[in-house]
């Protein structure tokens, strides 16, 4: 998942960085959701107070971090079972 620019900003920042430094310098970015937006800063603080080593690390508590709001339906998966009666998409031949 690609956050509108904060991989660009978080990957550009020296590290190691702690949460306190990213909040300092990205905090007021807001992140577009498919449900809402969010602050970069209030969805790092949600991690706690951590030193990140390396742009991963930080991008990585980012993505932990992001609410119900990031993930489009909620509770949907193409990839269950029918319910009882439901037959399901028919087969097409080509």
């Amino acid at each position: 998942m690609r956050l509108n620019h904060t991989d660009d900003l978080i990957t550009e920042h020296e590290f190691p960085a702690t949460t306190e430094d990213l909040v300092d310098a990205y905090g007021e970015e807001t992140i577009e959701l498919p449900n809402g937006t969010a602050q970069l800063g209030e969805v790092l603080t949600r991690a706690g107070s951590e030193t990140y080593t390396c742009p991963s690390e930080a991008q990585s508590a980012l993505l932990c971090g992001l609410g119900h709001e990031a993930i489009g339906r909620r509770y949907y998966s193409d990839r269950d079972a029918y319910a009882a009666g439901e037959d399901g998409p028919q087969q097409v031949s080509f």
